[in-house]
């Protein structure tokens, strides 16, 4: 049997969503050097002696000025590659004084123009001003200011747009989620990201009722409103 284009939008939506949570699940392990070598440096700068003794051993690599570089790289790599893993788990940070009191089908329609006009272009504008941060980077061959500082400065940058990249991508997979929910059937049924359904949202919680997707006729096998 033909897929329905909606049931293509959904499973395309999942995928993208599933490569998003793959790359945030790997990226979330960085926190282990990150704790580590901002433990080391501060240990290292109170005992003075064992930085010297592993700068006189291994070199420049044990110096404070590379350690601490080494601990904002790690940190930029593990925030920006999780990001959009925190918006396709709706985990970031939201302001919701209004759109939690909403309806389901208005708070649909504040995502799918929130992400049609603002998120989406403005994700592929980052993206692209990324690739030339890190291509000029890669070109010029940058380096630290710091004389002792890392090189190579273009591979911190690279990652910087990839992770731009994953963002793009869960914002794309919200997006289609969206147009399926505002536009296809009511019957439709899949695991939403940053939508809930309305009979998913319950009842006795202040400011919320069990309402339908819209005030016309209720979805097959759902509750009407004030039958629970």
């Amino acid at each position: 049997m033909q897929k329905t284009r909606y049931q293509v939008l959904i499973d395309t939506s999942l995928k993208l969503r599933a490569f998003v949570e793959w790359i945030g699940t790997a990226a979330a392990l960085l926190f282990i050097p990150v704790v580590v070598i901002t433990v080391w440096d501060v240990v290292a700068r109170k005992l003075i002696w064992i930085q010297q003794f592993m700068m006189a051993t291994f070199g420049n690599v044990f110096s404070s000025t590379i350690l601490q570089e080494l601990e904002w790289h790690f940190h930029t790599a593990l925030f920006v590659l999780v990001f959009g893993y925190g918006f396709a788990r709706n985990s970031h940070v939201r302001v919701d004084l209004v759109r939690a009191r909403l309806t389901s089908r208005r708070q649909a329609w504040i995502e799918f123009w929130g992400t049609t006009l603002f998120a989406i272009p403005f994700g592929i504008v980052i993206v692209y001003f990324g690739y030339r941060f890190a291509l000029q980077s890669y070109v010029t061959n940058e380096v630290s200011v710091s004389m002792i500082g890392l090189t190579h400065r273009w591979i911190i940058k690279t990652i910087f747009g990839l992770g731009l990249l994953v963002s793009l991508v869960a914002t794309i997979a919200v997006w289609l989620q969206t147009i399926v929910v505002l536009f296809a059937s009511r019957d439709i049924r899949f695991e939403l990201m940053t939508l809930e359904w309305p009979e998913e949202l319950g009842s006795g919680v202040e400011g919320y009722q069990r309402l339908e997707l819209d005030d016309e006729t209720p979805a097959p096998g759902a509750e009407k409103p004030g039958t629970t």
